[in-house]
């Protein structure tokens, strides 16, 4: 057992001494102290997993009739005005918004089938969290609770940790928008600021540079923490105060590492990479997102540095009017950037252990408006998947011939979440995370993994 123990005699207001408050040890933790409690994770490999997730938000809510469910046949008050094309495999047509999206079928999977839209409001909770909206009741009736829901990231935050000194678990890209939810990363609910997103765009971005505290008193703050280990160890020997050593030197890289800054620094990387992928427009789109091509680039950056759950949001897709106008704008933009990062993971040799998600709320009224726009539509939308060592090169669910109701395999975004944590290693049906109360909460409402993916 450690023991620090202080020259005063007196007690704090609640009668115990400052001797008793500097104790760590087994007291509460079941006979186990803190080091041994985090030598015993790191024996059974808790937080070791390197595998990934990218999550696309697509803010707006994407027409799904005009990227990956063509109706060519249907009357044209409802057909898109992007023709089917074919893919890379036999018999799989997507739309001509997506060109390069085709050439690379093998690698991913859509579903036309997405359902899970609680009532055609905008906002990121359902792709985030899985869960029906943030106040709205779930599959099995359980409303939110105090705090809200904890979107991905903040969950596998919470139950995984950091993988790499200095890159924190989730990173959120979004800048803020004119509508927060367009801009959101995915919140921190119950869990709390510690599991929430780290933002780039934000405030943060000034702690990655050491320039305004400097070099002295950073040398200064780590000999302070050199000198209470040295005082550690005189009171306390052995393999444990050498664990608890590893743990405060990740803490401690946290604030010091440069690796976040690297990855965040698109100099450093190929420039044929970067052509590939292309800018895009980094500029909010309206009260969206940007359609920043840069991001997609950046989120594989962040995810080989270490990172496990990385998000970012693209554009607005909410065409009330003029929707063909406004896909092809955003279609082209998204269709290079997706398609360049798939591409990319498997060059490099990452398909297996990350993956990729796209999608929006909800998808659009199957007919066209009188201002040529496309309406909410929360009956039905699409997701895109890549990645993740999964089965791809194929479409799953479909809708009727207007494309307005699904007719085969509705996939709920629950069904997509659950894929996802278990492609970390965290089993949704049973593992937990307690809210404000200490109430435990599965991280998903009671769904099952996808069986086309992981099967």
């Amino acid at each position: 057992m450690l023991e620090v123990e202080g020259r005063g005699t007196g007690s704090f207001c609640d009668g115990v001494s400052r001797r008793d408050f500097l104790r760590v040890g087994s007291l509460g933790m079941g006979g186990l102290s803190l080091p041994q409690l985090l030598q015993a994770e790191k024996a059974a490999g808790v937080g070791s997993s390197n595998k990934a997730i990218i999550m696309v938000y697509m803010a707006g809510a994407p027409p799904h009739q005009d990227l990956i469910d063509p109706k060519p046949d249907a009357p044209k008050e409802v057909r898109s005005e992007f023709g089917p094309i074919p893919t890379n495999v036999t018999g799989i047509h997507i739309n001509e918004s997506l060109p390069m999206m085709a050439k690379v079928m093998d690698k991913w999977t859509g579903i036309r089938s997405l359902v899970g839209a609680p009532g055609g409001s905008h906002d990121s909770f359902m792709c985030y969290t899985g869960r029906a909206g943030s106040f709205f009741f779930g599959k099995n009736g359980g409303k939110a609770p105090p705090g809200n829901w904890p979107s991905i990231g903040s969950n596998v935050s919470k139950l995984m940790g950091p993988l790499t000194p200095g890159i924190p678990a989730f990173v959120g890209l979004a800048p803020k928008a004119g509508h927060p939810p367009y801009g959101s990363p995915g919140e921190c609910g119950f869990l709390g600021d510690a599991h929430g997103p780290f933002r780039p765009s934000g405030p943060a971005r000034a702690d990655m540079d050491p320039k305004p505290v400097g070099a002295g008193r950073i040398g200064r703050r780590k000999s302070l923490l050199a000198g209470f280990d040295h005082f550690r160890r005189n009171l306390d020997f052995g393999n444990d105060v050498e664990q608890m050593d590893a743990f405060t030197q990740q803490a401690f890289g946290v604030l010091t590492s440069s690796r976040l800054s690297e990855a965040l620094d698109l100099d450093k990387e190929d420039p044929k990479i970067r052509e590939r992928y292309g800018k895009g427009d980094p500029k909010n789109f309206g009260d969206g997102a940007p359609r920043n091509n840069e991001h997609f680039l950046m989120a594989r950056r962040l995810v080989e540095a270490g990172a496990r759950v990385v998000t970012l949001n693209f554009g607005r897709w909410d065409f009330h009017s003029n929707n063909t106008a406004g896909v092809k704008g955003h279609a082209s933009i998204f269709d290079r950037g997706l398609s360049a990062l798939i591409e990319d993971l498997h060059d490099r040799g990452l398909s297996n252990d990350v993956a990729v998600v796209a999608w929006g709320e909800f998808g659009r009224t199957p007919k066209i408006n009188n201002k040529a726009g496309r309406d909410h539509w929360p009956q039905v939308g699409c997701g895109f998947v890549a990645g993740g060592g999964m089965n791809h090169g194929q479409m799953i669910g479909a809708t009727d011939a207007s494309a307005s109701e699904p007719t085969d395999r509705p996939v709920h975004y629950g069904e997509v979440h659950a894929t996802l944590y278990e492609h970390l290693g965290i089993n949704p049906s049973s593992v937990t995370v307690k809210d404000l109360s200490g109430r435990p909460h599965y991280l998903v409402d009671g769904w099952n993994s996808l069986p086309e993916l992981v099967g």
